[in-house]
């Protein structure tokens, strides 16, 4: 009888480890030894000897930054930074003149602000095993903004850390699977296509604002409202009818999932690049995967009811793209399901939550600044004459314009733009080791005195009356929707859906700020008014 050397072989694994636990407990002490050594010397490469080589050669270009602990990086730094941060932003900033637009960074990102005073506009830091190259430096954002090879991407941490919510969709891929999502997806929120959206924003504008109408009537012409989830289902209704032929009441268990998800994934921020942390059976953690699980489950419904009406159904949505697009091509590193779900998140996610934060902060803002209030309504009032919004009237609307876009300077949607080296590259003059992550406080860019003056810290809507161009020098200091190649594909979307909405609550609408109103910006991966925005509402 013939016996194979493969059938064998378990059972050869099984006696030779019974030997050696038979054996002198001397070998098993070797043994654990060993494993001890590779163990230590994996994390000790993979922890402290490669970073160190990538920051060393960071060193000998001049490039500064605090020294990091051996697991942790700066984490522990930070967390003390944290900790002595004063709640007092004004104070903090040492330059506000309005609380209202004050520099948050102080509050939530106390560290870079500190750091940036010690080592300059370019230094790096790490969070756990990942090496951050922070930039603010005006030429470096320059360059990164006009650099177009594929060997500068998404950092691999986001698609790790931040898997659960963005996977391997639009906004953290890289390479060709990225450059194909980007042919998939960009098209569809072309401006072309976009004006043919502005009755559906209408509908879903009207919807909501009926509803204030009918609480201020019904309390005497006089009502506080809380805005924030008015504004948060609205983006979300917005979303589902133009990007998934579906309504929001369709669509409303997904957003509520990846609303805590999103929540969830907020309170670990630090702990990114902590090797393992993301494995841990924590509390945070199972609610992660259980959200995860949720949410794919969700998404996969809906793209099978769409395939089943698609037949008899003559309108095209995103989703029928991002389907057709799963198919079109294939990639080792992304199966089409894996393809047509984290797009389908992307868009959930980047679709709604960053244009209701930015239209919360413009109400908070134009309540907090009544003659801009006053100024953008007789604007609206003139161009519409009462009559249904249309995509020309939109294009008139000058002053809110500008109100839309100093908001965006004040309360960017993303609080950084983040880069890795996939390969070995030179940037604005220097040499950046493969493996570091390259990120841009927005905030701080944003509020940089040198780009936008003595008052960058004051809400003045008047500064972009020239354009962007006019408004800063260098003009690519402006990056509310990204820098680069990378710039936000629905960045179309979300300036004309923000027109709509504010134009009518103004038409409609004189409103200011409850005295309820605690203003704590808050990050959950966007930054948002932490306790709300309670307003006060009277009927025109």
């Amino acid at each position: 009888m013939h016996i194979s050397m493969s059938s064998l072989s378990p059972i050869l694994s099984d006696t030779g480890m019974e030997i050696i636990l038979s054996s002198s407990p001397w070998l098993v002490l070797l043994l654990l030894i060993f494993l001890s050594v590779l163990l230590f010397s994996y994390l000790y490469t993979t922890l402290w000897l490669r970073p160190e080589r990538l920051r060393q050669k960071l060193r000998s270009q001049g490039v500064r930054g605090p020294k990091p602990s051996f697991l942790f990086g700066n984490i522990p730094e930070m967390r003390r930074i944290q900790k002595l941060a004063t709640s007092d932003q004004e104070q903090e900033s040492g330059r506000s003149t309005d609380r209202f637009s004050s520099n948050f960074v102080a509050t939530l990102f106390p560290y870079l602000l500190h750091w940036s005073r010690v080592y300059g506009s370019i230094y790096f830091y790490a969070t756990g095993s990942i090496q951050v190259l922070n930039v603010t430096d005006l030429d470096m954002v320059k360059a990164l903004a006009n650099y177009k090879a594929l060997d500068l991407g998404k950092p691999s941490f986001l698609q790790k850390d931040r898997g659960a919510l963005l996977g391997m969709g639009i906004l953290t891929a890289n390479g060709e699977l990225w450059v194909h999502q980007r042919k998939v997806i960009a098209p569809e929120f072309f401006m072309d296509k976009v004006k043919g959206m502005v009755d559906l924003m209408m509908d879903a504008a009207v919807l909501m604002l009926n509803s204030w109408e009918d609480k201020v009537v019904s309390l005497g012409g006089r009502a506080e409202i809380v805005v924030d989830e008015f504004l948060r289902n609205f983006s979300a209704d917005i979303i589902s009818r133009t990007s998934f032929g579906s309504s929001f009441t369709e669509g409303k268990e997904i957003f509520y999932n990846i609303r805590q998800l999103q929540k969830a994934m907020a309170k670990q921020t630090m702990l990114i690049g902590v090797p393992g942390s993301r494995y841990l059976p924590t509390k945070s953690n199972r609610e992660i995967w259980n959200l995860e699980s949720c949410i794919r489950t969700l998404i996969l419904n809906i793209v099978k009811k769409h395939e089943d009406d698609s037949e008899n159904s003559p309108n095209k949505f995103l989703l029928h793209s991002i389907i057709e697009g799963s198919k079109a091509a294939s990639f080792s590193s992304c199966t089409p399901e894996d393809f047509i779900v984290d797009n389908c998140k992307n868009i959930y996610f980047a679709g709604h939550e960053t244009t209701s934060s930015t239209a919360a902060w413009c109400l908070m803002l134009l309540a907090s600044h009544p003659e801009w209030q006053s100024r953008a309504r007789v604007e609206v009032l003139e161009v519409c004459h009462g009559e249904p919004l249309d995509f020309d009237m939109l294009r008139k609307l000058k002053t809110l314009t500008m109100v839309i876009q100093e908001t965006l300077r004040l309360y960017p949607p993303a609080s950084f733009i983040t880069r890795e080296a996939l390969n070995d590259i030179n940037l604005g003059g220097i040499d950046i080791p493969k493996g570091t992550n390259i990120r841009v406080p927005i905030a701080l860019a944003h509020r940089d005195p040198s780009a936008w003056g003595a008052d960058c810290d004051r809400f003045d809507p008047g500064r972009f009356a020239g354009g962007i161009a006019r408004a800063c020098k260098p003009h690519h200091m402006y990056m509310p929707f990204g820098v680069g190649p990378r710039t936000c594909a629905g960045q179309n979307l979300a300036m004309v859906e923000l027109k709509v909405v504010l134009s009518l609550v103004l038409s409609r609408f004189e409103f200011e700020l409850s005295p309820k109103y605690v203003h704590r910006p808050a990050f959950r991966l966007t930054v948002e008014p932490g306790d709300g925005v309670p307003l006060i509402f009277r009927k025109l």
